[in-house]
């Protein structure tokens, strides 16, 4: 019975504009691959990253490049020698983990030898915005237990003093995108601890991270755009508390379990994060994220519709996903 290959670009308008450090998105573009044998179809969403160099028909192209490979029979651990990691590696891997739990009958989670999911609290965002708006954003998410603020460098105090005024019972994260510099670091990391922000996430940019490490920061700080794979991870011991895997940087679910496992033999502790997709894309995060220190797989929750079935979210909490999505 031979297997099939099926690529295909998605995109999904989102719900607001929704604005970082280095611009603003509209919509959710991701890169969907089927492969299906007989009656049996896995599936997966990546989202290309254009921080990455990665854009739509580059990751297309990509799997383009190993579709003889895979409709030949490559399984997981042939695709993660002949692709390099990234979101085109992503959607492969994380196709072929549905593939092979649809065929055997057994979820990926058993697979991995995970014990039973849970739901996890996960972050809700807040884009960058005027303070007022900030603020009004995060009184409309005030009951979420955790939110996520993006920023650059300006009004730092002014925009997160009106977001605490919004959700005063929330716990707060702060993500830069490596908007800041150590300099500027410096002089607000007490002021991010006197309100309560319990992590900071890539502040500074690739490259110029060296300077954490002399740096004594009373918040935890998190790699994000420094962390791909568990290569190298070594080297950012003495600048990061944390480490945020996302199956798109990892280039799936395959080198995210290795790199969640190196990184806590190292001590970091473990933030799973996301690009801004639909449910497709979270539902293999949602396995790396048991029991993670902060979750952050709202990338659903952004989009104007989602995919049906999609995952659940309630009280703050993403649930495991149905058999019908994905696993």
């Amino acid at each position: 019975m031979s297997r099939r290959v099926e690529i295909r670009a998605e995109s999904f308008p989102l719900a607001r504009p929704f604005a970082i450090s280095r611009g603003v998105k509209t919509a959710a573009d991701v890169v969907v691959v089927e492969i299906t044998e007989g009656d049996v179809k896995g599936w997966a969403e990546c989202v290309p990253y254009p921080r990455y160099d990665e854009t739509v028909d580059g990751v297309i192209a990509d799997i383009e490049k190993v579709r003889a490979a895979l409709e030949g029979g490559a399984d997981n651990a042939a695709v993660n020698e002949i692709m390099a990691a990234g979101a085109a590696r992503n959607a492969v891997d994380c196709a072929l983990w549905d593939f092979y739990a649809k065929r055997g009958g057994i979820s990926v989670a058993e697979t991995a030898g995970l014990a039973p999911l849970k739901p996890e609290i996960t972050a809700e965002t807040i884009g960058m915005g005027t303070p007022d708006e900030m603020g009004a954003r995060a009184a409309e998410l005030s009951a979420a237990p955790l939110l996520k603020i993006k920023m650059n460098a300006d009004d730092i105090e002014k925009r997160l003093d009106a977001v605490r005024a919004g959700a005063p019972n929330a716990r707060i994260i702060v993500d830069p995108n490596e908007g800041w510099d150590v300099a500027l670091l410096s002089e607000k990391v007490r002021y991010l601890a006197d309100i309560g922000v319990e992590m900071l996430e890539q502040p500074v940019p690739v490259g110029q991270d060296g300077g954490l490490a002399a740096l004594d920061s009373p918040v935890p700080i998190c790699a994000d755009e420094s962390v791909h794979t568990a290569d190298g991870l070594e080297d950012l011991v003495d600048r990061y508390d944390m480490v945020n895997i996302k199956l798109d940087k990892t280039g799936g679910l395959t080198e995210a379990l290795k790199l969640r496992a190196r990184a806590e033999a190292l001590g970091f502790e473990i933030m799973v994060g996301c690009m801004v997709g639909s449910s497709l894309a979270m539902a293999p995060a949602v396995l790396v994220a048991q029991g993670a220190k902060i979750v952050d797989l709202d990338g659903p929750l952004l989009l104007k519709e989602d995919r049906t079935p999609g995952l659940q979210f309630t009280d703050g909490r993403i649930h495991p996903a149905d058999r019908a999505l994905w696993g």
